[in-house]
C-alpha cells in the first residue's frame, strides 16, 4: 500500500477531511480523527481502533499492525506498516476506526447506503 492509497481510501469514506497536525496529515470525521499518515515516519500509517479491535488485528497480521508506542498504544491507536499492507485488511481496520469516531447520524445513513 502506497501513501496515496492510504489517503484515497480514508477520504472515500463519508463526511471526511484531511487536516494536519504536528506535522503530518491526519483524516478526520466530525472533527475528530480517526486516521494519520507520517507517524512515526512517512512509510506508516495509524488508525484509532478500539482496544479490542487492536487486540484482532495486531495478531492476525503482525507485519501490517503494530500498537502505538505508550499509553496511545493502549488506547488502540495502531501504527500501519504501509509496505506491508493489503488493501482490503487496512480497509476494514480504517472503516472500523471511521465508526469509532463518527457521529450516529453519519453511520446510520453510510450503513444505509443513502450516501
Amino acid at each position: 500500500m502506497t501513501v496515496n492509497q492510504f489517503r484515497r481510501m480514508a477520504l472515500s469514506l463519508p463526511e471526511v477531511e484531511e487536516r494536519g497536525h504536528m506535522g503530518h496529515p491526519d483524516f478526520r470525521v466530525g472533527g475528530k480523527v480517526f486516521a494519520t499518515l507520517g507517524y512515526p515516519d512517512p512509510k506508516w500509517g495509524m488508525v484509532k481502533l478500539t482496544p479490542e479491535h487492536q487486540r484482532d488485528f495486531v495478531p492476525a497480521h503482525p507485519k501490517v499492525f503494530v500498537p502505538a508506542p505508550g499509553a496511545w498504544g493502549i488506547q488502540g491507536n495502531t501504527l500501519i506498516r504501509l509496505k506491508d499492507a493489503d488493501a482490503d485488511i487496512v480497509h476494514e481496520a480504517m472503516r472500523l476506526a471511521w465508526q469509532g469516531r463518527a457521529s450516529k447520524k453519519i453511520i446510520e445513513r453510510f450503513q444505509t447506503g443513502s450516501i
